[in-house]
C-alpha cells in the first residue's frame, strides 16, 4: 500500500445519488473524487424515457439524464473517474478503498452510492427487449402503457404493489406466480385478488417474451401441466426483487437481512463515523431517481459537517 492517493471526500457510485453528492460536495469545496463503477449512471442507463423527474417537462431519456448529472458535477469541479471499488479497509482512518484491484485511495470521508440491481429472470428475450416493453420498474414505466394489456411476474409485496399500480393505468394486468401461493402479505394478496382487471396465473412461469423490436405477447408455461398459453401484451414487468450492491462492505457496515445498508433515521450516516450511504443501496422502499438524488444531497451535507469537525 505504499502508493496511496489521499483525497478529502470519496464517492463510490454514479447514479443520481452519487452525482448529486458530487455536486453538493464540490460546491462545499470538499474536492470530491467520484468513481463511476461498472455501470456509469446506474440503473437509469437501462431505462428509456423518464417522465417523472421534476424539471424535464417533456421527459428525458434515462442515459441522457445521467450525462446531464455527470456534466453538472464536473462543472462544479468534481473529479469523476472510471473505475470500480474492489476492496475496502475501514480498520483505521483515513479509510482506504482499492480501485480496480490495484490503486489505493485514502479518504477522510466516504460516500457509498453503489445502488441496487434489479433481479432478472435470466431469459434471452427479457434482455433483448429490455427498454422496449420489458422493465423492472412499473412506477417508472407503467404510464407509457396506459389502457393497454401488460404482464407482471413476481409474488412478493413489491410485485403486488406494482400490479395494483398498473391496474389503475392499464386495461388488464396478467400476473404470473411461479407457485400455487404468493409470498406477499395477506392484505396485499387480498387487494390483488379483489381487483377485477388483475388476472392471476398460478403455477406459471415465463417461457418467452415475444416481439421483434418491442413486446407484443407473452408465452406462459404452467409448471404443473407444461401447458403453454400465449397472451397478447404490450409490456412485461419483472418484480422479483432488487439486490443492493453492498457486498463490498459486508461485515464492516450494518445492513438489514437483505443487504441494504442501514442509515441512522433522517440522515445518511452509517454505523461507521465518516462513512455515509445514499440512494438505492440503502433505500428499499422508494427506489426513485428523485429520492436517490435527495439522499445524495443529504450524504454530501452530512459529510461536509463531519469533515468540519476534523479541522
Amino acid at each position: 500500500m505504499s502508493d496511496i492517493e489521499k483525497v478529502h471526500c470519496l464517492i463510490i457510485g454514479s447514479g443520481p445519488a452519487g452525482y448529486t453528492a458530487a455536486i453538493y460536495a464540490s460546491r462545499a469545496n470538499l474536492k470530491p473524487v467520484l468513481y463511476q463503477g461498472l455501470q456509469p449512471g446506474g440503473q437509469l442507463t437501462i431505462t428509456t424515457e423518464v417522465e417523472n423527474y421534476p424539471g424535464y417537462p417533456n421527459g428525458i431519456m434515462g442515459p441522457q439524464m445521467m450525462v446531464d448529472f455527470e456534466q453538472q458535477a464536473q462543472r462544479m469541479g468534481a473529479d469523476i473517474r472510471w473505475g470500480l471499488a474492489t476492496k475496502v479497509d475501514f480498520s483505521e482512518r483515513p479509510y482506504k478503498v482499492q480501485i480496480d484491484e490495484e490503486k489505493w485511495i485514502a479518504a477522510d470521508a466516504v460516500i457509498i452510492a453503489t445502488g441496487a440491481s434489479a433481479k432478472w429472470l435470466g431469459i434471452e428475450s427479457e434482455q433483448r427487449l429490455n427498454g422496449h416493453g420489458v422493465s423492472a420498474c412499473a412506477v417508472c414505466d407503467g404510464f407509457f402503457f396506459k389502457n393497454q394489456e401488460v404482464a407482471i411476474v413476481g409474488a412478493g409485496d413489491t410485485a403486488c404493489e406494482e400490479a395494483l399500480y398498473l391496474s389503475k393505468l392499464c386495461s388488464n394486468v396478467h400476473m404470473l406466480i411461479r407457485k400455487g401461493e404468493m409470498r406477499a402479505s395477506k392484505v396485499m394478496q387480498d387487494r390483488v385478488l379483489k381487483t377485477p382487471n388483475i388476472k392471476v396465473y398460478w403455477n406459471s412461469e415465463t417461457a418467452e417474451v415475444m416481439g421483434e423490436h418491442k413486446v407484443d405477447s407473452l408465452r406462459i408455461r404452467n409448471t404443473k401441466t407444461n401447458e403453454e398459453t400465449i397472451v397478447p401484451i404490450k409490456a412485461f414487468f419483472v418484480a422479483i426483487g432488487h439486490e443492493p450492491n453492498s457486498g463490498l462492505f459486508k461485515g464492516l457496515i450494518d445492513m438489514d437481512d437483505q443487504g441494504y445498508i442501514m442509515t441512522k433515521p433522517g440522515t445518511s450516516k452509517t454505523n461507521m463515523e465518516g462513512v455515509f450511504a445514499c440512494g438505492d443501496v440503502q433505500d428499499k422502499n422508494y427506489r426513485q431517481a428523485v429520492t436517490a438524488a435527495g439522499s445524495g444531497c443529504m450524504a454530501a451535507l452530512d459529510a461536509e459537517r463531519y469533515l468540519g469537525t476534523l479541522e
